[in-house]
């Protein structure tokens, strides 16, 4: 019981602390960067590539959040479930023509595990197993 407070407090924390920083590209996108090419093997064209298309993406994602902000509406758990969801398939799109076949099958399975690239750890319907004792 003592580990789930602790979690449920240190999830509200994070939640708190997500919610008041815009979104946009991350203090340490350049690493993430840098990391996605070593783990893709990505030559420096393909690198400035993506590079652009995480670029465009972080400038639609403040675009967003501006006007929300502006019109002081909060979009609904669905909506914002389907516009995460609409982004990665334009994402997944733009990068076809700039991955390798091999490199497209990395990088989705990159975004599908926890980690930099994919959901956070505790997104997975099970996550809540991890407390119990088997």
């Amino acid at each position: 019981m003592k580990t789930r407070t602790t979690f449920a407090a240190a999830l509200l924390l994070i939640a708190g602390t997500a919610l008041a920083n815009p979104p946009g590209p991350a203090p340490d996108s350049a690493a993430r960067l840098d990391r996605l090419a070593i783990l893709l093997d990505l030559d420096e064209g393909q690198k400035a590539a993506v590079k652009q298309v995480f670029d465009e993406q972080a400038q639609e994602r403040k675009e967003r959040w501006q006007k929300a902000k502006e019109s002081q509406t909060r979009p609904s758990r669905e909506e914002m479930h389907a516009a995460r969801e609409k982004m990665h398939k334009e994402m997944v799109e733009k990068l076809r023509p700039i991955l390798s076949d091999t490199q497209m099958k990395k990088f989705e399975a990159l975004h599908e595990g926890p980690g930099p690239f994919g959901p956070p750890p505790g997104s997975h319907p099970d996550w809540h197993k991890q407390d119990k004792p088997e």
